[in-house]
């Protein structure tokens, strides 16, 4: 079993900061964390590799190179190899862009050691929210997709995936090679022991530039390959003061706030 793993390195959310200029974020300077869906994604990836002896985990960054550090931490807890895509033309790639490059580098590898049976991704990252990158990353190579995974099981060519859905879950199988975005599980993702952490050390992360893809669309990368623009950002007034109802019933209380909204004329 062949797996490939894409992870982010998001900034901490309690520290963000926006280039006032480029609308984009800052990460210089500014604690990293991996993505938590990522970190969920890839602990689905090593239950799989736990279960099937002889499989591999690959994992697939795109950042600067302070997003070793994320992969490190990837590789001490499950992932067997990292690639880091790097390079200034990246900068500032929409979900558009990212997913493009993304799959241009699993073509690259696939080209080289063959396809992979299943390519996870967290549904969403918590600094872009999009959700679209890994259902991108699939129509870019023509396979096909589940989300908001929330388990996966393997059946011979057969992914069998547990999905959340509104009303419930629902239970989906579709045959390998297969892209799945993974939602929170049940279960949290495995810690490092002091031993994977120095083995993960020890690893070297093999990094890719725009130059190392040949052919690749270079108007359809960075903020030039971007049709996703951020007109604006701002940071939201803090109020205070509230009002707290608290009746009998919760129809009482229904009532009572209704004829506050009344009074107050915001209905």
């Amino acid at each position: 079993m062949k797996m490939l793993v894409c992870v982010k390195q998001v900034p901490d959310t309690a520290e963000i900061r926006i280039d006032p200029v480029k609308n984009t974020l800052i990460r210089d300077g500014v604690p990293s964390i991996v993505n938590p869906y990522d970190a969920y994604a890839l602990e689905m990836a090593a239950r799989i590799k736990d279960a099937s002896p002889g499989s591999e985990i690959v994992l697939l960054s795109m950042g600067p190179e302070q997003a070793k550090s994320a992969l490190k931490e990837c590789l001490s807890v499950g992932g067997d190899r990292a690639i880091l895509l790097s390079d200034r033309a990246f900068g500032g790639s929409d979900a558009s862009a990212t997913s493009y490059i993304l799959a241009t580098a699993i073509k690259k590898l696939e080209a080289e050691e063959g396809a992979f049976d299943l390519i996870f991704c967290g549904k969403q990252s918590i600094d872009g929210d999009t959700a679209q990158v890994g259902p991108k990353i699939a129509e870019h190579l023509g396979i096909p997709q589940i989300t908001y995974a929330i388990d996966t099981m393997v059946d011979g060519d057969l992914v069998k995936v547990r999905r959340e859905v509104d009303e419930g879950f629902e239970l989906i199988a579709a045959k390998m090679p297969c892209l799945v975005t993974v939602t929170k599980p049940f279960y949290e993702p495995r810690f490092p022991t002091i031993r994977s952490k120095m083995t993960a050390n020890r690893k070297e992360i093999t990094v890719y530039t725009c130059a190392d893809f040949d052919g690749i669309d270079t108007a359809a990368i960075g903020l030039t390959g971007s049709p996703t623009k951020v007109k604006d950002t701002f940071t939201p007034p803090v109020k205070s003061g509230c009002v707290m109802i608290h009746e009998e019933t919760g129809a009482d209380s229904a009532m009572k706030l209704f004829g506050a909204l009344v009074e107050a004329d915001a209905l």
